[in-house]
Formats: C-alpha cells, sequence, structure tokens
C-alpha cells in the first residue's frame, strides 16, 4: 500500500457491536450497507479512509463518486470553518455575499447561454426541478429518458430512473418514457471504434472512418421511440454524459448530438445530469455534456459540487429559467451561505491542484491498466469510461457476455476490500465494478489498485479451477 502520512485520531465512539445494534433497530433497513461485515468508518483524508480500528483503505468510490477533491480536503475545511462562525443559514429572501460570489463563478464555467443559476440541496431534487421547468417551459409534459439511466429516488425522478432494483411498484413520475439504451458492449449494435474512451470494447467493427452503424441503429430506435409512444410536442430527453449507476456505460460517438436534434425538432428541451460527470472528471472536459459536442438546455448537479457537503444545481438560460418567476417556487436551504462557500473552495481546489488533468492523466492510465486486466481474465468482459469515471464489467465469458453471477462477484469485491481497495458496484445485474475515486489520486494509487485487482480475479480463477 502507497505511504500515507496522515495518522487518524483514536476512535472513542461506541464499540462496533453497539454500532450494528442501533443500525438493526434505530435506522430504516432500506439505508443498506456494503459487505458482510460492514465497515465502521472512522475518518478520511484525501483519497484514504480509515475504520474504527485505524486500518486504512484506498477509497475509489468517493462516497458514491462525491469526494471530488479528496476527503476532508484542507481547503475547504478552512472555508467552512471559518464560514460556520460567520453565518450558516438566513436563506436566499436576503442577499449574502456568498450565494451571489457562487453564481459567478459557477456559471462562469458554462458556455452562453447557460448563465443562470437554482441551487438545491440533492441530485434527485435538481432533477425534479430540472423536469418541472421543462414542463412549465414547454408547455409539454412528455420527458424521454434511457433505459439504465439513474436520475433519483424521489417519486417524481423514479419515472426517469430505469433500474429495477429502485422500483417500488407504486404510481410515480408520469409522463415519462424510457427508450433504448445505446450500449455498445451489451447493447444489439456496438464496436471497436463506438465510444470516446482510451479502451475500445473487444467486439469488431467495420465502420469506415467517419461512420458508426451502432450510433445509426440507435438513432433509428430513439426515432421509433418518437414515432409511437410520446406525442408530437415533447417536454424534453434527460441523459446522463456517461451513465453512472449503471456502471459506466458509454454511449457511441455523436449520438448525444443527433439525439438533441430531434428533440428540439419536437419543441423540447435537453437536460444532462451531471450529477456524477460534472466538476472535471471526464478529465478532457469540466463538463461530461462537452464531451460529445453538445450544450444542452438544462444542466443538473449534485454530489462533487460540494465534496460530500449536501447541495446540488440546475443550471439553464435567462429565458428557461424565467418560466418559472411567473409562480412561487421557492427553496429554503438551496443555496444557504454554508453550502456556496463550500461550494466556491471546491471549484477552487479543482483548479489550484490541477484535478481535471490529473483525473485525465491518472485516469487513462488506470484505463489502460485495467484493460490489460480484461486480455488476461475471461471474466472481465469490458473495461470502459474516461477521466476517473471507470466501468469493468464482469461476465462468464466473452463471447456470450453473460453477467458473472453475483455470489463470484461478491467474493472478488470482499477480496479487494480485505485487501484495502473500496470499489463500488453498478450495472442492470450489478456486475461492473464502479471505480470513481477522489480526484486527487495518484499513479502510485493506481499500482496498488490493480495490483489488489489482478490478485482478487487471480484468486476467482484458483477457486473455480478447485471447484
Amino acid at each position: 500500500m502507497p505511504p500515507c502520512d496522515f495518522v487518524p485520531e483514536k476512535y472513542e465512539s461506541y464499540p462496533y457491536e453497539r454500532m450494528q445494534k442501533i443500525r438493526e433497530q434505530n435506522i430504516a433497513s432500506s439505508l443498506r450497507t456494503y459487505y458482510k461485515k460492514p465497515l465502521l468508518l472512522h475518518q478520511g483524508h484525501m483519497q484514504w479512509l480509515f475504520d474504527h480500528e485505524g486500518r486504512r483503505y484506498l477509497d475509489l468510490f468517493a462516497g458514491i463518486v462525491t469526494v471530488s477533491v479528496g476527503h476532508c480536503h484542507p481547503k475547504v475545511t478552512m472555508a467552512t470553518q471559518k464560514q460556520l462562525a460567520r453565518l450558516w443559514h438566513t436563506t436566499n429572501i436576503y442577499m449574502y455575499p456568498a450565494i451571489h460570489e457562487y453564481a459567478e463563478k459557477l456559471t462562469s464555467l458554462f458556455p452562453d447561454p447557460l448563465k443562470v443559476v437554482y441551487l438545491t440541496n440533492s441530485g434527485s431534487e435538481a432533477n425534479d426541478l430540472a423536469m418541472f421547468m421543462a414542463r412549465v417551459h414547454t408547455r409539454n409534459f412528455d420527458i424521454i429518458c434511457l433505459r439504465g439511466g439513474y436520475h433519483g429516488g424521489s417519486p417524481y425522478t423514479l419515472g426517469l430512473t430505469s433500474l429495477t432494483p429502485y422500483k417500488h411498484g407504486v404510481a410515480n413520475g408520469f409522463g415519462c418514457t424510457t427508450t433504448m439504451l445505446p450500449d455498445v458492449f451489451r447493447g444489439p449494435w456496438g464496436g471497436s471504434h463506438c465510444r470516446d474512451s482510451p479502451v475500445q470494447t473487444v467486439r469488431k467493427c467495420n465502420c469506415t472512418e467517419g461512420a458508426c452503424h451502432a450510433k445509426d441503429q440507435y438513432i433509428e430506435q430513439f426515432k421509433d421511440t418518437l414515432n409511437t409512444s410520446v406525442p408530437k410536442t415533447v417536454a424534453g430527453f434527460i441523459a446522463e454524459p456517461i451513465q453512472g449507476v449503471n456502471g459506466a456505460v458509454q454511449y457511441p460517438r455523436n449520438f448525444l448530438k443527433e439525439a438533441y436534434q430531434l428533440i428540439r425538432e419536437r419543441g423540447g428541451l435537453c437536460i444532462s445530469d451531471e450529477v456524477q460527470t460534472g466538476f472535471g472528471r471526464t478529465g478532457s472536459h469540466f463538463w461530461g455534456f462537452q464531451t460529445h459536442g453538445v450544450v444542452p438546455d438544462i444542466v443538473t448537479l449534485a454530489k462533487g459540487i460540494g465534496n460530500g457537503f449536501p447541495m446540488a444545481a440546475v443550471v439553464t438560460t435567462k429565458e428557461i429559467a424565467s418560466s418559472l418567476a411567473q409562480n412561487l417556487h421557492f427553496n429554503t436551504f438551496g443555496g444557504n451561505p454554508l453550502a456556496c462557500v463550500v461550494g466556491a473552495a471546491v471549484l477552487d481546489a479543482i483548479e489550484e491542484d490541477g484535478l481535471q488533468k490529473n483525473s485525465e492523466d491518472v485516469g487513462t492510465y488506470l484505463l489502460l491498466e485495467l484493460a490489460k486486466l480484461r486480455d488476461k481474465f475471461e471474466i472481465v468482459g469490458d473495461v470502459r469510461g474516461k477521466g476517473l469515471m471507470i466501468g469493468v464489467e464482469m461476465v462468464t465469458d466473452k463471447d456470450s457476455r453473460h453477467p458473472l453471477p453475483a455470489e463470484e462477484i461478491n467474493q472478488i469485491w470482499e477480496d479487494c476490500k480485505d485487501m484495502g481497495v473500496l470499489i463500488g458496484r453498478g450495472g442492470l445485474y450489478s456486475q461492473t465494478f464502479r471505480i470513481k475515486p477522489p480526484m486527487c489520486i495518484t499513479k502510485r494509487d493506481v499500482d496498488f489498485a490493480v495490483e489488489v485487482f489482478h490478485t482478487a480475479l487471480q484468486r476467482h480463477v484458483e477457486r473455480a479451477a478447485a471447484k
């Protein structure tokens, strides 16, 4: 494990067993924990987490892609502490410096005409508002989303979230229509040149330069949805630039550009959900939509915006934002002084620490190292992503692409944790390892993580051979 000169404080809270009992009795069971023996985490420092016994872990999941600049980043911590002593909350019915300074700083990072921000508290809340805004502005109702997309767990956004584990069998999200996911690995079409990633699929491709058969076929499916499942006019279309919860699924190049054009021809607005892809994580660009060569009408932000502090935002045009001004729409905590100071400090840390460039350099290095494991192990079906937004999809074999059984994936996952590396899970069948660390991770950390993952895969092979 790479060295770390940070020494965590001594753990002095309840014993592990008492924590478990409280969890069982007083915390909703829907709030599940990871691992057979859940971790009791005590402290964090940049890319590292420490449990109650002082054991150190390399965090490759960043609190579900939320810790953008590093756990307890000193600049963000200092700014937060300073504001805590000055003013926590007063609501945006008053003027205070933090909200104006942050609004100017955040919107300066967006292309015209995306220059107006509405601050909220969570990604679900931001996507709720984006849906509402699209409907109020267009006076249309239907919104199209991609299968496999995750846009929140609120009753409104559950209509956009197209993953079975999040569905509870009750009415939600009326007017939301899913369309085929243009997944070039698991979908019906895909080849070896489709996606914007240093690593392509192992599927063969006969496309000529500048052409993409897979993109054309998925666009035809998109048109089919428009022609059969929704009215002639729609409110909008929402998509993540790279799907997050579904395991870093990427679309063929130019798919979003053509889909946006089709939506706008129907009078709809295009919404980019940047909750996981924003703030430099993709490396080459600050916002995920920029990697597709498009400018959305509405952008939603959360997670990395506050490095773990509960805040989110909707960025749009002045014209669209004005649609809500005809009636009252208010958020008590959105844009409170403390949140805005945290958000501004995160933007400063990204710039001063060079974290967008680090995401590109270290992320590309990590992708290429993981691709070597894909070539070595039959169960590693696909390695994909951009910057530090990475998915490793596990299969029984590369020809069938059948998902690796859950019990086998679980053991690999547990082995990585036992060796000091924390990774996430995702995908339609929970078959994809999600690797999205704090953006301060180093190449030395990558070498350690890849070595651990390699060892876990080798153990799997040995277990399978022993059966």
